[in-house]
């Protein structure tokens, strides 16, 4: 572990200053976060209504901060695979905004104010999701990447080549369970089939859509794989995957929908674009700095991790990266 800087000073507290902060600076503020964070690691809940995630250790912890020029640092369980669960619908969206944006006829972009799987807006908003990070929305949004071929395929290939690790792929035991417990989305999906708002037969996209959730990455994996957020748009090869305005737009639904109905107090805690998920992941974005990614199991009554949250409360509140 790295003591030998200050962390307490003008250079971490002062958003103006926060750009002098060098390589091993942000490690040593990471094991930092890691140690104030710790009475926290353990609290909460697994989510136990996917029974392989009920079997996860809730005492762990892993944090990762890629940088725009590729840099990365990490601290405690940074490289130990895990179950993206919901942070992969960010990527699904990007996927599907860099091939146009019609999907926002089908899905809206305000913030829900219920449980993740709701299905009671639905039928007061004859089948339109609210956003595309809850799960009908992203139900809608694999429907629309599925337009183009295997939604969870594609979605593959992108982190496999945005990470540079090509062996990252779907967790089949978590998959498997997560499968055997589908009704809720079964009928979310149904619900919006009714109303014309599925294009493809809902077993279909279901398979599709839990082979993206049960993706197994890192936090390391996730951070870079989301630089692109970062970058304004612009992959890790140099291309470009969305213009300006998507990504701006991404990062925007992010922040008022990333994290449940829990989004205002994320954005008043935290202060930068986030998407959790249930399996204790979080990623969050500082644009033009970096894609931070944070795990820790044990989640709060509204499905985000308890730790995750607060270490990045501590992250912001330490560098002064915040959109605000």
């Amino acid at each position: 572990m790295v003591t030998s800087f200050d962390l307490t000073g003008p250079v971490f507290g002062t958003p103006g200053a926060a750009s002098k902060l060098r390589a091993v600076d942000l490690a040593a503020l990471l094991d930092r976060i890691a140690g104030d964070v710790a009475p926290e690691v353990g609290r909460g809940a697994v989510a136990d209504y996917i029974p392989a995630l009920a079997r996860i250790e809730p005492r762990t912890f892993g944090m990762a901060v890629a940088e725009v020029d590729g840099s990365l640092h990490g601290t405690g369980d940074w490289r130990r695979p895990f179950s993206v669960q919901s942070m992969s619908k960010v990527f699904t969206l990007a996927l599907v905004l860099s091939r146009g944006d019609s999907v926002w006829t089908r899905v809206g972009r305000e913030p829900s104010g219920d449980p993740f799987n709701s299905l009671v807006q639905l039928e007061h908003e004859d089948g339109i999701p609210r956003n595309p990070f809850i799960n009908a929305g992203a139900l809608v949004v694999t429907d629309e990447l599925a337009r183009h071929g295997d939604a969870a395929g594609a979605l593959l290939a992108f982190l496999r080549e945005e990470s540079g690790r090509p062996d990252i792929d779907v967790d089949p035991e978590v998959a498997a369970s997560e499968a055997g417990h589908a009704d809720r989305n079964r009928a979310l999906s149904y619900f919006m089939a009714s109303y014309g708002n599925m294009r493809h037969p809902v077993p279909s996209v279901l398979d599709q859509y839990v082979r993206q959730c049960s993706i197994a990455m890192s936090c390391a994996d996730v951070a870079r794989s989301a630089l692109f957020l970062a970058r304004h748009g612009i992959r890790n090869d140099g291309t470009r995957l969305l213009d300006l305005s998507a990504a701006k737009r991404i990062n925007a639904v992010m922040l008022t929908c990333g994290t449940y109905d829990a989004a205002g107090e994320f954005a008043y805690r935290v202060g930068l674009p986030g998407k959790s998920g249930v399996g204790g992941g979080i990623l969050a974005i500082v644009p033009g700095r970096c894609a931070v990614c944070v795990w820790s199991p044990g989640l709060d009554a509204r499905g985000n991790s308890v730790a995750g949250v607060s270490a990045l409360d501590r992250f912001t509140t330490l560098t002064g990266w915040s959109i605000f």
